[in-house]
C-alpha cells in the first residue's frame, strides 16, 4: 500500500488541523487555527496529513491522519513550552542541538491500524533529518497504547515517565529518538509526499 501524504504551509495547515480535529472524539479540547499559527509561527515546523479514499466512495479522498511538529528550543517564551523544556532538562540535551517536538497528531478511528500514522512518522523523521534536527521528542499519555506501540516499533526510547497518582493511565510518557542517516534504513512505508 502506498500512503498519500500532504505537507501544508502554516496558514492552510492550521485551518486543516482545526477542521480535522472535529473528527477526533477523544480530544477534550480541539486546537483552533489561531492556536496552531501562534505556536508554529517563527519556528521550523511541519504539518502533515495522510489522505485516503472513502471506503463507500473511492473517488472521494479525505484526511485520515495528521501530525504537527515544531522546533523546541532551550529558551522558550511560551509558558507551556518553557515548562516542557524544564521537565526534560535532565534527560534531553538542548545546547548546540536542534530538537523537533512532535506536538499533536492522531488517526481517525475508522482508519486506525492501517499504517497511516507510521507513514506520517517516517515522513516526519525524513524531513527532520533533511532539516538538520538531532532528535525528535514526543509526549503522550500511558493510555494511548496504540500510539506507544507505533513509537516502540520506530525505536523511540522512553526518557521520562510522570506518574499520575490518581490514574496511571493518565500518566505522561516522554519518548525520544536520536536521528542519524541510518534512521531511513528502517523505514517500511512506501510514501508519496506532496507539498501543498
Amino acid at each position: 500500500m502506498e500512503y498519500h501524504i500532504r505537507q501544508y504551509p502554516l496558514q492552510q495547515g492550521a485551518l486543516e488541523i482545526q477542521y480535522i480535529e472535529e473528527h477526533f472524539g477523544e480530544f477534550p479540547r480541539r486546537k483552533t487555527s489561531a492556536e496552531v499559527i501562534q505556536r508554529l509561527d517563527g519556528r521550523d515546523h511541519q504539518i502533515l496529513m495522510a489522505e485516503a479514499p472513502l471506503p463507500n466512495d473511492p473517488a472521494t479522498v479525505v484526511p485520515v491522519s495528521y501530525k504537527v511538529a515544531h522546533e523546541l528550543r532551550a529558551e522558550e517564551a511560551d509558558p507551556r513550552l518553557e515548562d516542557l523544556v524544564v521537565r526534560l532538562h535532565d534527560c534531553v540535551e538542548f545546547r548546540d542541538r536542534k530538537i523537533l517536538y512532535s506536538w499533536i497528531g492522531a488517526t481517525r478511528r475508522d482508519w486506525r491500524g492501517q499504517g497511516h500514522f507510521r507513514a506520517l512518522s517516517e515522513a516526519q523523521e525524513a524531513w527532520a533529518l533533511d532539516n538538520g534536527f538531532d532528535e525528535i521528542l514526543v509526549k503522550t499519555k500511558n493510555k494511548f497504547y496504540v500510539m506507544r506501540s507505533v513509537l516502540d516499533n520506530l525505536e523511540f526510547d522512553v526518557v521520562k515517565y510522570e506518574v499520575n497518582p490518581r490514574d496511571n493511565r493518565e500518566s505522561k510518557v516522554y519518548l525520544s529518538k536520536r536521528l542519524a542517516r541510518a534512521v531511513r534504513d528502517h523505514h517500511r512505508s512506501k510514501r508519496a509526499v506532496v507539498q501543498d
